[in-house]
């Protein structure tokens, strides 16, 4: 039996965490992001896709 493949998502923090809710600031770095314009690809799991919900105002999502 094959393991069901999930989607990837390519996150980028295209906005500063200045001036946010520390509960956002606390995702964006438990997602891996660290600077402007730094970019990730995770697993599009549920609970990460609730995690780059809460911070969508602040990062473009690209599905790989």
């Amino acid at each position: 039996m094959m393991a069901k493949k999930e989607k990837q998502l390519k996150v980028t923090l295209t906005r500063s965490v200045a001036g946010t809710l520390p509960k956002q600031r606390r995702t964006v770095k438990a997602i891996g992001l660290n600077r402007i314009n730094s970019s990730v690809v995770i697993n599009a799991t549920p609970d990460m896709l609730g995690m780059v919900n809460v911070i969508a105002h602040l990062v473009e999502v690209e599905e790989m």
